[in-house]
């Protein structure tokens, strides 16, 4: 980082400039060039409200997933158990509703509990034990994954599941508008809220920026790593759920992908408005920015394989214009 740090240095004034501009707005500018360009190419299926809100629908438990995403990696840790978590939810609230016969609404509890305690333990493991959190969470998610093994034997649950619990990604509720994207705009509004508005938001940017000079000032950093991957945890739970209610199942590896498209809408999100810094609103454009960019690809009928493709160039460009945005402030 330091050569090119250096490097950036030596670069004059003006290109310097340009280069900010490009670092804090480029996937602003690239979003709204995306959705100009698919407009143009296919005005009839596009850019019209039906389109626009089934890709919100689409993409709304990615960015849950992100949003919880967001909070550990402000704090600074990573959790890579996220997608394998998400997962074993499914298949566990589908397997409380079908198999014993508890409440919806209980049965929901118990998993976003379960997420917690799932955080906890990534919080624990990284923090009092010192193990690096992509071990410690790559370790937690590979446990993960036998534990939804063991519970369904690699068999969807699905026969059995009722309405209610079905209308809970299927209904609308509130002014036509597809249920997950409310719960979305709730979920991320509170993040934002959270990092943004309160005190312990203050304390989780501390932490991710200086966690030394955080715990010199006071601040138990510790506490707020735990925090921030117990957020991470609860939103893996909800986006668990919400993915069983929409399949009408709990399937095991269900949601095992949704790793790859967070990260991605993290680090677009860090490259967005701000110097490389991640924010709950830059991950709400990072996560856009892969939905359009899938959504695209389907209408002109691009094949299968492109669209793994296009998001592992988007994550390598997001990474791209992170380290740059925080090359520049740091020059």
């Amino acid at each position: 980082m330091s050569g090119i740090t250096l490097s950036a240095r030596r670069l004059s004034p003006s290109a310097k400039a340009a280069l900010g501009v490009f670092a804090r707005y480029g996937t602003v500018i690239g979003l709204a060039a995306m959705i100009a360009a698919f407009s143009i190419l296919s005005p009839d299926a596009f850019p019209t409200v039906n389109n626009f809100v089934n890709v919100l629908n689409q993409t709304s438990l990615a960015m849950i997933i992100a949003g919880g995403l967001t909070l550990a990696v402000i704090v600074g840790e990573l959790d890579l158990s996220i997608g394998y978590a998400a997962s074993l939810h499914g298949v566990l609230v589908t397997g409380l509703i079908v198999q014993t016969k508890l409440p919806v609404p209980l049965a929901i509890v118990v998993v976003l509990m379960l997420g917690a305690v799932i955080g906890i333990v990534n919080g624990l493991i990284v923090t009092k034990l010192r193990v690096n959190s992509v071990i410690a969470t790559l370790g937690v998610g590979t446990i993960i994954v036998g534990l939804t093994f063991a519970y369904s034997a690699g068999v969807p649950i699905a026969a059995g599941v009722p309405d209610e619990f079905l209308d809970l990604a299927l209904g609308r509720w509130l002014f036509g508008v597809p249920n997950p994207i409310i719960v979305m705009a709730l979920v991320l509004g509170a993040l934002w809220a959270l990092v943004e508005r309160t005190s312990i938001g203050q304390e989780i940017q501390a932490v991710g920026g200086n966690p030394s000079a955080a715990r010199l000032a006071g601040i138990n950093v510790d506490r707020i790593k735990i925090i921030g991957f117990v957020i991470s945890g609860v939103c893996a739970a909800l986006t668990g759920i919400l993915l069983a209610s929409r399949l009408g199942s709990g399937t095991a590896s269900a949601a095992d992908s949704y790793l790859l498209s967070a990260f991605a809408a993290v680090f677009l999100g860090s490259a967005t408005l701000r110097d490389g810094e991640f924010h709950v609103l830059g991950t709400f454009v990072g996560a856009l920015i892969i939905a359009f960019g899938f959504n695209g690809l389907n209408i002109f009928g691009a094949p299968t394989f492109s669209q793994y493709m296009f998001q592992g160039a988007i994550l390598i460009v997001a990474v791209g214009l992170s380290s740059l945005g925080r090359m520049l402030a740091e020059t």
